[in-house]
């Protein structure tokens, strides 16, 4: 069953999110954070997956509506971002999220600029117990690690020129050294965004469907 576009209030203004919830009504609630492109079809479709998996999944539009579909135009975007303004999205996403999970943990997953985002929504939001970061990347994004309520899974590249894997090395260690569980994968031989279907230039289905499976696992483990 595909989700839907909803509304929900952010800090005194009010956010927009895609909302995909499982044939149960009801499961543990997991936040879908996008890549640079906006929130654009494939993303939506995590959700649905989510969904068909047993998981209430909702993506919030971190771009109010606006996305892009080439490089030049999602790099603007990418940095144009309004942290705090992100801030305040992502803490109203997991209030939200959390009145249709059954899970009083949630989870968060996101892509490129969305596990950066991912990691940022777990230092600010207590419910969030488990975090899946897909080559998280932004540069203006500095979660504060210490105060992750839960377990990291790192899903990463081999071949990534933004997010290497000295870089993504470097996360899984800082993680650590703050106290928290941490656990990294880097696929050998493919490249940034490998998990998304809808770049044929660098998709990597054997990676995708492993880190798919992981991702999976780790949450249904996790959230309680």
């Amino acid at each position: 069953m595909p989700g839907r576009m909803v509304e929900f209030p952010a800090n005194g203004g009010t956010a927009s999110g895609y909302l995909s919830t499982p044939a149960a009504g009801r499961g543990p609630g997991v936040l879908v954070i996008q890549e640079w492109w906006g929130l654009v079809r494939q993303i939506k479709s995590v959700c649905d997956r989510l969904a068909a998996e047993g998981f209430t999944a909702l993506a919030p539009d971190m771009y109010h509506g606006k996305s892009a579909d080439e490089p030049d135009a999602a790099g603007k975007l990418f940095m144009a971002l309004n942290i705090a303004q992100a801030e305040k999205d992502l803490r109203g996403a997991a209030k939200a999220l959390a009145g249709h999970s059954s899970t009083a943990k949630l989870g968060a997953v996101g892509f490129c600029m969305g596990g950066q985002l991912a990691l940022f929504a777990a230092t600010l939001n207590p419910s969030i117990g488990a975090t899946a970061n897909f080559y998280g990347i932004h540069p203006n994004v500095k979660p504060d690690y210490a105060k992750l309520a839960g377990p990291v899974l790192g899903l990463y590249a081999e071949k990534d020129s933004f997010v290497t894997p000295q870089v993504a090395r470097e996360v899984d260690k800082a993680i650590k050294a703050a106290g928290k569980p941490s656990e990294i994968h880097i696929y050998p031989g493919v490249d940034h965004a490998f998990f998304n279907e809808e770049r044929p230039d660098v998709y990597n289905k054997a990676a995708a469907d492993d880190a798919w499976r992981r991702t999976l696992t780790f949450f249904r483990q996790h959230l309680r």
